[in-house]
């Protein structure tokens, strides 16, 4: 039953999309997209996050056959999105009750017709993996095989292991920042070159940049299963002077990664999704991506 899903893909002309984990998702080469296009894009952009927005807030909800109200609208629009026949109407009738039936399916879940919390976090999960991408420009082909893709130019350190003991909190940034930051570096990726582990901090830094995360550093870190270490409970342990060093110099600009979002081990990697993202380097034992 599995169906080639997008919503707008016959509204973005030239759509790339990516997702939340590493290597690489097919794309395709696109022209340059008209005025006119391009301002139904940014609608469509803007429409997509003030969806992804709306269905965060159905956490913890459950929503049943015969319940009416906004928040029935919201799971309608969400499967809407990715493919799904219904419409928003508000009411969990038959036809939403099918829809989510077939998603659950598609998705290897139990059938229940039921939106339940595992039911939230998979399509919370599937929205995020499936957000609009456009190239307004003319762009090459990506290497869609499993292999090292070009890195985006990597930001110069405007601090080095040494320098950045010191180095200012830029504005924006607390203490709390800084430390929460250490304690990932530290408890992800101690053991590292310190390279690597400003690598870890820059893609903490590029999640809270992205539309697709938590706009908070603290939510990006304690999103749920985003860190090993933050559900190992590794995150906990006391950063040393390395870590709060790479926390401070990704703070004062170093992206050593060139703007990835994701980073895995490939020796220890299970997930066979964190293999669809497109690599963009290595740095240690940890491949970084987009």
């Amino acid at each position: 039953m599995k169906k080639n899903r997008h919503l707008l893909a016959g509204l973005l002309a030239g759509v790339l999309l990516v997702g939340n984990g590493g290597q690489a998702l097919a794309a395709e080469a696109v022209t340059a997209t008209p005025p006119a296009q391009e301002e139904k894009v940014a609608t469509a952009l803007d429409e997509y996050r003030k969806l992804y927005a709306d269905f965060n807030r159905l956490e913890g909800k459950r929503l049943v056959f015969g319940n009416f109200g906004p928040e029935v609208a919201v799971l309608q629009r969400a499967l809407i999105y990715l493919g799904y026949r219904t419409s928003p109407t508000g009411y969990f009738g038959p036809v939403t009750k099918k829809a989510l039936e077939d998603f659950q399916l598609d998705h290897s879940m139990k059938v229940t017709g039921v939106f339940d919390l595992k039911s939230f976090y998979a399509i919370r999960y599937a929205l995020l993996v499936n957000p609009p991408r456009v190239q307004s420009q003319p762009k090459e082909p990506v290497n869609t095989a499993n292999t090292l893709a070009a890195p985006a130019p990597a930001a110069q350190p405007a601090v080095n292991e040494k320098t950045a003991v010191s180095a200012p909190l830029p504005p924006g940034f607390t203490q709390k920042d800084l430390d929460l930051l250490a304690r990932l570096v530290y408890s992800e990726a101690r053991g590292e070159p310190f390279e690597g582990q400003v690598a870890v901090a820059a893609v903490a830094l590029n999640r809270l940049k992205s539309p697709l995360f938590p706009n908070t550093l603290e939510g990006v870190i304690f999103e749920p299963w985003a860190f090993t270490a933050v559900i190992d409970g590794q995150f906990w342990l006391t950063p040393d002077a390395t870590a709060y060093a790479a926390a401070r110099a990704a703070l004062n600009g170093w992206d050593p990664t060139g703007g990835a979002l994701y980073y895995w081990n490939p020796v220890t990697a299970t997930s066979k999704w964190v293999w669809s993202r497109t690599i963009i380097k290595q740095i240690g034992r940890h491949v970084f991506a987009v």
